[in-house]
């Protein structure tokens, strides 16, 4: 249950952000100039919680090494609710003029972290300020997100135990959406990524006399020509799939075959069956390519990220707080999952949630060395956080069923 259409009065909020904008954009250019990498965002995370403490309240530090969580008290009794923002930046050079420009070489926020702090960092602003809400609100500023799991280190920690949520959100800027456009959906939205290794040892020989060697390169070869069928011939072709090879090593020299191969990929897929599929097929490969071209070769698979999974009440609920505060033409609920992977995943593996995209108005692309977070997503963001915090916690309406009385942390 929610709210009615109509029913949440957000015309303090819109105020409050519209008179704070210049605070919030200040903060976010703060944190695109000193952006850190995944687990080393020490000053941000002092940055984050000096600006939780001067809103009142207390912060718990130190969870998957930088990751914050803070807690705020609503009027009464309700439901708890998880509003993370991830906290990594990229080691991608900035390429631009801007003042506020990357001071960190070769570090950049391309994809656009630091308005996601912001935009959480503002909502959390209005509702300390306010206590406009009912039950919790959790905080959540995730490490780590670009590809080194902090999201799973956060829930391995003892995240949900320590700070016990009913369900858990997210929010991700989205270059060529509309400003300020919402899509949500339940269900698949992001892609699970696995990494593999394929290691080729040949025998390495004079490249005048192959004869004597077996090689590595050729093998190597016949191996990438097969990935590219499994797309193509193996998976259903219903079910979006991606087979990539990101990096190849092998010889260092002009006049000889090397020993050695080294292929490095990745697997992207929207279900558990086809990632077993994949892999199941890429280790088939390599053996049928080992024993054809006479080489050992050996395959390492790295499950990095599970599918993003939307659950079905939880996507519907934020989808109807987003009609009721830009109307039905700014909310896209039909449209195609990414084949980007989110280790946000982890936390809706372990919560009820959403993860949702807001669009930017832009069309540079995420990780482009030259992108930089449009801050006029910043009170637009700020409003669904703080709507959803309203709308979900309600003790009497609230997505969540009938809350605890209980409000101690």
């Amino acid at each position: 249950m929610r709210a009615g259409p109509g029913q949440m009065d957000m015309t303090q909020a819109k105020a409050f952000f519209a008179r704070r904008k210049d605070t919030h954009a200040g903060w976010r250019r703060h944190l695109h100039q000193w952006p850190e990498l995944a687990f080393g965002e020490h000053g941000t995370a002092e940055f984050i919680a000096e600006r939780l403490a001067e809103m009142g309240m207390a912060v718990d530090a130190g969870i998957a090494g930088t990751g914050l969580v803070a807690t705020l008290e609503g009027r009464s009794a309700g439901s708890t609710i998880g509003l993370r923002a991830d906290m990594d930046a990229l080691p991608i050079q900035e390429v631009s003029e801007l003042a506020y420009r990357s001071r960190h070489d070769g570090v950049s926020h391309a994809c656009g972290h630091d308005g996601h702090m912001a935009m959480l960092l503002a909502a959390a602003d209005y509702l300390a300020g306010t206590r406009d809400f009912d039950g919790r609100v959790r905080f959540i500023f995730q490490p780590a997100e670009e590809a080194e799991g902090g999201g799973r280190k956060m829930v391995e920690e003892g995240l949900f135990e320590r700070w016990p949520v009913d369900g858990v959100f997210g929010l991700h800027n989205w270059p060529g959406l509309p400003l300020g456009t919402l899509a949500v959906k339940p269900g698949p939205v992001m892609a699970a990524m696995d990494l593999f290794t394929v290691t080729i040892k040949g025998s390495g020989v004079h490249a005048a006399l192959p004869h004597q060697g077996t090689d590595a390169i050729v093998a190597a070869g016949a191996l990438i020509g097969s990935l590219q069928t499994i797309t193509s011939r193996v998976v259903d072709t219903m079910q979006p799939t991606v087979v990539s090879l990101t990096q190849i090593h092998g010889g260092n020299s002009l006049n000889a075959l090397p020993d050695e191969v080294v292929l490095h990929g990745t697997v992207r897929a929207l279900s558990n069956e086809t990632r077993a599929t994949v892999r199941r097929k890429l280790e088939q490969m390599a053996k049928g390519v080992a024993f054809t071209h006479d080489v050992d070769i050996s395959l390492a698979f790295d499950p990095r990220y599970p599918v993003t999974v939307n659950d079905a009440a939880c996507a519907t609920a934020a989808a109807a707080v987003a009609v009721d505060l830009w109307g039905g033409q700014g909310v896209l609920t039909d449209y195609r999952p990414s084949m980007a992977s989110e280790d946000f995943a982890f936390m809706l593996d372990a919560k009820a949630g959403c993860y949702a995209w807001i669009g930017d108005g832009r069309q540079t692309p995420l990780h482009n060395p030259s992108y930089d977070f449009n801050d006029d997503v910043l009170p637009l963001g700020a409003l669904y956080w703080t709507a959803l915090a309203q709308t979900l916690t309600n003790r009497d309406h609230g997505l969540f069923g009938r809350p605890r009385e209980d409000m101690a942390a």
